[in-house]
């Protein structure tokens, strides 16, 4: 199979794409599970583990999955992404910022 674009600029992967994503998440949810799993790591080291598995799958699953990168056939929906990204943020941020706020002005 060949990876072919479509005329909104969207890339289709191939058989070859898909697996290596599959495979690449695979490892990674059984890094985050065999470090709780273990039970010999401390908390701060078992979190960082966790986050940092995540925070690659993330990744993993933009780039073989949902086909974002940095080509400029799909420039557009990486920018539409960021934009989501950094609204998410503020709202999110925002609303944790005022509800502590709120809980330490209540006690």
């Amino acid at each position: 199979m060949k990876e072919t674009v479509d005329s909104t600029g969207a890339s289709h992967g191939n058989l070859k794409s898909y697996t290596t994503g599959f495979i690449l998440s695979v490892i990674l949810t059984l890094v985050a599970f065999g470090a709780v799993m273990s039970g010999g790591m401390s908390y701060a080291a078992v979190l960082t583990i966790i986050f940092s598995a995540a925070i690659i799958q993330i990744l993993v699953h933009l780039h073989y999955f949902l086909h974002l990168d940095t080509s400029s056939d799909s420039r557009w929906n990486l920018l539409a992404l960021i934009f989501t990204v950094m609204i998410i943020v503020l709202f999110v941020g925002g609303t944790l910022w005022i509800m502590w706020h709120l809980n330490y002005r209540m006690m």
